[in-house]
């Protein structure tokens, strides 16, 4: 039995980027902006680390299930996520969304499509996951998609400094594998271009832009959606 996906009435806007690139803070500015102009915004943040949903999220990413992520296949880690997004989905702001709210989200399905899909080392079986990954979330589970995906571009060795200053917060396999998230941010380069994702730049010679300037970037890539 074919499972109907959920009827896309309002926006649905992304902010990707490797960890320590600020989408928090973008998120919330962006977020801000649009209320400042009477839109109807909601902003949420994925996993919920709130919600008893991500509960095997926190399992994975503290390192229950194996020290490194390469220890969790990418099919069974996407589960973890998948879930917290449809349980946030429809108990936080599925009826804000189909009655025409603007979403604005920190991460999504298309963080899988970067740091799962970077596990696999063909090509071919990096396609077929997303490909498992996109009808799974969007099919299966009726999960909407995105109208915009704004990748923030931030450089691996900016990230990496950024990251440093932010440790006595405590660190997750992914973030304590700097291997690993310099192939995530090659592979978002590769995913932003494959997916038509809108670009921001978030840094120039080796350091970090202007929190403004990115976000005057950020709200012109988005507002041609809304």
């Amino acid at each position: 039995m074919a499972t109907i996906s959920a009827t896309p009435k309002g926006k649905l806007i992304i902010l990707e980027a490797g960890d320590a690139s600020g989408k928090a803070t973008q998120t919330r500015l962006l977020t801000e902006r649009l209320e400042h102009e009477g839109r109807d915004v909601r902003r949420v943040a994925f996993p919920d680390y709130e919600s008893e949903s991500s509960a095997l999220v926190k399992m994975y990413l503290s390192g229950k299930f194996g020290g490194s992520a390469d220890d969790v296949n990418p099919y069974a880690a996407s589960t973890f996520f998948a879930v917290d997004r449809f349980a946030s989905f429809r108990l936080k702001w599925r009826d804000f969304y189909e009655k025409g709210g603007i979403v604005i989200a920190d991460r999504y399905t298309t963080s899988n499509l970067v740091h799962q899909a970077v596990k696999l080392d063909s090509a071919i079986e990096r396609a077929q996951y997303r490909e498992w990954l996109l009808d799974f979330e969007y099919v299966k589970l009726g999960l909407p998609r995105p109208d915009c995906v704004v990748f923030l571009d931030m450089a691996s060795e900016v990230s990496d400094r950024l990251l440093e200053l932010r440790k006595e917060r405590g660190e997750d396999i992914h973030e304590m594998d700097k291997a690993y998230l310099h192939k995530c941010h090659a592979m978002y380069q590769e995913v932003a271009a494959l997916y038509a994702w809108e670009r921001v730049v978030c840094s120039s010679g080796g350091k970090p832009r202007r929190v403004a300037a990115i976000a005057d970037d950020v709200y012109k890539a988005v507002i041609k959606y809304l």
